[in-house]
């Protein structure tokens, strides 16, 4: 035999005695499927393809029993479980102050529509109760009729007097004219026109109106008319006034409402001021009421 084959047989005989010492020798225990189930760590483990044991995953195919380990990847175990999307700070704040943003605007227009829709009511309910919608006829200090659509489009000082007053009269008209004056000072007013209206048409002619109305404000108009006409222009500002017992020099004190009147452009009443009220408050009312105007007409 040569040399060659000598060493083929020491060779085989070498490996079949390693082969019958691993076959002798005792094999450890392999863990079954049956005692994996049996511990109650996955009660649907049959169903599953996979079964967790520590850092091995057991491969269960459904068709085949056998039992077969696996190691995830280290790529795999490190990557842990998948991150939540995040958004930046800024982007939260810009997202939040829009939504704000929306809220707020749809709140301001819902108010604003409601304040519309009350102040529109109260118009209406203003348009039904309100003083000044009649209209009268008269005739003024220089003999030319003047009716009450005459004076619109004009802020009127009213007051309903009579020239034969011994004090209250000329005191009230005195401070109409201290208003109208504190009022035109102001260039960015519109002009304020005073007028008188007679309550005593029998003895307030309209000489006898041109002559009183000189004492005064050189812009005061004085009016005066028939009896009808002008209890019809008292009837529309619901102005009070009775004549009084005549004495023996057939004289007489006419009793009536002392008020100041103030008549918006629209021929509306606006406001009204009684004895007690001073001049600067009457003129800082009005001023307020000038600049603050909306007619109930439109």
């Amino acid at each position: 035999l040569s040399i060659k084959s000598l060493n083929q047989n020491r060779a085989g005989r070498d490996l079949g005695g390693h082969l019958r010492s691993l076959a002798s020798s005792p094999r450890p225990p392999t863990p079954c499927l049956s005692q994996l189930a049996s511990s109650g760590r996955h009660p649907a483990w049959r169903s599953s393809p996979f079964w967790r044991v520590g850092d091995f995953r057991l491969l269960v195919p459904a068709s085949q029993p056998a039992l077969t380990l696996w190691r995830p990847s280290s790529q795999e175990h490190s990557r842990g479980p998948r991150p939540e999307r995040y958004y930046p700070l800024r982007t939260r704040l810009l997202v939040f102050s829009l939504v704000t943003l929306q809220l707020v605007l749809a709140w301001l227009y819902f108010r604003s529509e409601k304040e519309k829709q009350d102040k529109q009511k109260r118009i209406e309910e203003l348009r039904k109760v309100a003083v000044g919608q009649g209209n009268f006829q008269l005739v003024d200090h220089t003999g030319r009729p003047c009716s009450k659509e005459d004076l619109k489009g004009s802020w009127i000082l009213l007051y309903f007097g009579f020239t034969h007053c011994p004090d209250i009269c000329p005191e009230e008209l005195e401070k109409m004219s201290r208003v109208v004056n504190m009022l035109d000072a102001d260039p960015k007013l519109p002009r304020l026109q005073p007028i008188f209206i007679t309550v005593d048409p029998e003895r307030d002619t309209v000489e006898a109106v041109a002559k009183y109305v000189k004492e005064f404000h050189p812009r005061l108009r004085g009016l005066t008319g028939t009896p009808e006409q002008v209890k019809e222009a008292g009837r529309s500002y619901r102005v009070y006034y009775s004549t009084g017992p005549k004495d023996e020099d057939n004289d007489y004190l006419v009793d009536h409402t002392v008020i100041l009147y103030l008549i918006a452009p629209d021929g509306l009443f606006l406001d009204f001021y009684n004895r007690y009220k001073t001049d600067v408050k009457i003129a800082e009312n009005i001023r307020g009421h000038m600049t603050t105007y909306k007619t109930l007409l439109a």
